[in-house]
């Protein structure tokens, strides 16, 4: 009844998007999307807290009698999905008003965002593999036609198709594995996964689940099927990378753990395999997130980040279940879970601080940027709450999941045997590299786009942007703040979901003290403590000094007179010492012109990064084929006699060619015979 509800309230919001005013579009969208949002979060919430929802479908529409249930695990990432979107529908209502005139876009944007909505909380909740590609494809041409809403760009087209392309490869390989084992069982359900792995060696489940994980690992951005992320977030209005990022690539987290529950496989190498990728991942991508000059870009590459550390958790958690440490386990599995739901959050509010910023100031170069705290003072505040977070600093919420991902390392050492030990070494050093290299990454976005002077006399009339975009900007402000503050809470609600993946580990825990979440909140609350006292003296501080009088003076600049407007840092400057460092691992091309002079003329200094990665699996097997291609261009002559002759070749080999091999068979056969 209430799947029939939910359906029949997206088949009449698709219908009237056709009829309605362009205003009033946005607003029903907005309205449906919350209204979903409700009712599958109400059943969400039923199953955290008490039992799963199961719910048998069958008609004439159905292949079969196909299951929908939502366990713990569902509901936690169907009311991540629903926060996400709920957020990001507000937030793009007022982003999109300046494309009100572009009707039937805005159409097409407004069914494309409800059905991405719809399709991953059904991918969350279906039982059957066939129903689960349906949606799944669903899914993918809905955030594809999101992405290219810019068509008239040729890079958004050509970032739209980079996506298309991957995220079909990415079902093959999901195809394979449902076809796989619904051959072997003769059923497409979940259940039939289970069986058909019980029965088999963990060998054949682990084969599996890599099958399954390619695929899932496409979606999700894991190093090295990342390839089209950077392009698809950035090229996609900043409500779509918000969600993109949010919860999209999360679907692909999603499946892996699903798989994890359904299929039976050697825990310990599935484990070694995910963290080893996870740290690859990581680290990878928060190196090229540094020396990003896009915004939006940037952020796309932390997007690759976090999802290596969402897999370091779950890699521990793995390899805590292959060893039959419960402590370990929990640990990462809660760090994971918490990581997934915390990264929607800040990675979200980061971008949707990055449309603001786009739609202001007309560009997200940061080397064109800078002051806008003075312009845009609540999106500069909220955008430091998200980038603090995404750090991992207290007393935000990335402090608590990332914390007890470290906890769970160094759970790991007290039972661990020497190789393990090495393993430890590397996993805590990539762990705690990513830290350092995000804290880098965005304290150089922060001050070069916020701080400082503004570089160009273009940014003099930007204002703060309106109230209704800056809602669900501070909605997941507050979020952010509470999970920093009352981690008890949300890890509390991670009992079940976590319970999944140890309930053949017998023990009695009392989940608040996992990890010293209790220790956690006292140092949040101190620093927050420690916050408020700075920010109370520096009240006091003004209050003294208002009545004095003030001399805004420009800084001294030692003798050398200038515009102050571009002595200062750039973001190439920032990150040059790292750049210098990284250059042999990253793909940095650099133009400059040395400075000789005493009192230089204008002089140029441009540097471009690519991903080394990209031109090895992509780029360079692209160039064989054309060159592979091109060796037949003579067939593409212009001389309409040889076409014609081509056609007749074509034709003579389709009769003959069968002629051939149907004698060549009797021959064999009579050979047999004789």
């Amino acid at each position: 009844m209430i799947i029939n509800v939910i359906i029949f309230i997206l088949f009449i919001s698709v219908i009237a998007m056709f009829f309605l005013n362009t205003r009033f579009k946005g607003i029903l969208t907005v309205c449906t999307v919350i209204l979903i949002a409700l009712v599958t979060s109400y059943i969400s919430v039923n199953s955290l807290l008490f039992k799963s929802t199961t719910i048998l479908l069958n008609g004439p529409w159905m292949i079969g009698n196909v299951s929908v249930k939502i366990d713990s695990l569902s509901a936690w990432f169907i009311l991540v999905i629903n926060f996400t979107f709920v957020t990001g529908a507000l937030y793009g209502f007022d982003y999109m008003k300046i494309y009100r005139n572009r009707k039937n876009e805005i159409s097409m944007h407004c069914i494309a965002y409800l059905m991405a909505h719809s399709a991953l909380l059904g991918i969350c909740s279906v039982q059957n593999g066939f129903v689960f590609l349906v949606l799944w494809e669903i899914m993918a041409l809905s955030v594809f036609i999101l992405v290219i809403f810019d068509h008239d760009n040729p890079n958004v087209i050509k970032a739209g198709i980079n996506y298309l392309i991957q995220s079909h490869l990415c079902i093959v390989f999901l195809m394979l594995g449902f076809i796989y084992y619904s051959i072997k069982t003769g059923s497409f359900n979940f259940e039939s996964i289970t069986t058909y792995s019980n029965s088999q060696s963990s060998l054949a489940g682990t084969a599996l689940f890599f099958c399954f994980f390619i695929g899932f690992a496409i979606k999700a951005g894991f190093v090295p099927f990342h390839t089209w992320l950077p392009y698809a977030h950035p090229a996609a209005p900043s409500h779509v990378s918000g969600i993109m990022s949010g919860v999209v690539i999360k679907i692909g987290i999603y499946g892996v753990l699903r798989m994890l529950l359904l299929i039976k496989i050697d825990y310990t190498t599935v484990g070694y395999f995910i963290l080893t990728i996870s740290l690859i991942t990581g680290i990878y991508g928060v190196m090229l997130a540094i020396i990003q000059h896009n915004l939006k870009k940037l952020l796309a590459y932390h997007s690759i980040e976090n999802i290596g550390i969402i897999g370091i958790g779950i890699g521990i958690g793995c390899i805590g279940l292959g060893s039959t440490n419960k402590w370990m386990a929990i640990l990462g599995f809660t760090g994971a879970l918490l990581h997934t739901l915390n990264h929607s959050l800040f990675k979200s509010l980061l971008f949707f601080g990055a449309g603001n910023v786009l739609q202001l100031a007309k560009t997200v170069n940061v080397e064109k940027l800078g002051g806008l705290i003075r312009k845009i003072p609540n999106t500069a505040i909220l955008f430091l709450v998200a980038a603090l977070a995404i750090c991992g600093l207290p007393p935000l919420n990335g402090f608590i999941s990332e914390f007890l991902i470290y906890t769970g390392l160094y759970n790991w050492m007290y039972s661990a045997g020497l190789f393990p030990q090495i393993a430890i070494v590397f996993a805590l050093i990539g762990l705690v590299l990513i830290g350092g290299l995000a804290l880098l990454c965005f304290t150089k976005a922060f001050s070069i786009v916020f701080l400082g002077n503004q570089k160009t006399e273009s940014l003099n009339e930007m204002k703060e942007t309106s109230k209704i975009r800056l809602i669900p900007m501070y909605m997941i402000g507050l979020f952010i703040v509470l999970i920093g503050l009352f981690p008890a809470v949300f890890i509390n609600v991670l009992q079940k979901p976590v319970y999944l993946f140890t309930n053949d580990i017998v023990f009695n825990l009392d989940f608040i003290r996992v990890g010293a979440i209790d220790s956690l909140q006292t140092i949040n609350w101190m620093f927050l403590g420690f916050i408020l006292m700075i920010a109370s003296i520096i009240g006091i501080k003004k209050t003294i000094t208002a009545k004095k009088i003030k001399n805004n003076l420009p800084t001294w600049g030692c003798g050398y007179v200038y515009s102050g407007n571009k002595m200062q840092y750039t973001a190439n400057s920032f990150v040059r010492n790292y750049a210098k460092i990284a250059k042999p691992i990253l793909e940095i091309e650099k133009e400059e012109v040395d400075i000789t002079e005493v009192f230089p003329t204008e002089k140029n200094y441009k540097t471009e990064s690519y991903d080394i990665i990209e031109k090895i699996i992509i780029d360079k097997p692209l160039r064989l084929i054309e060159r592979m291609n091109n060796s037949f261009l003579f067939l593409h002559n212009g001389h309409l006699q040889r076409y014609i002759l081509y056609g007749i070749i074509f034709i003579t080999a389709i009769i003959c060619v069968p002629l051939i091999f149907g004698k060549i068979i009797d021959v064999i056969q009579l050979l047999k015979t004789l």
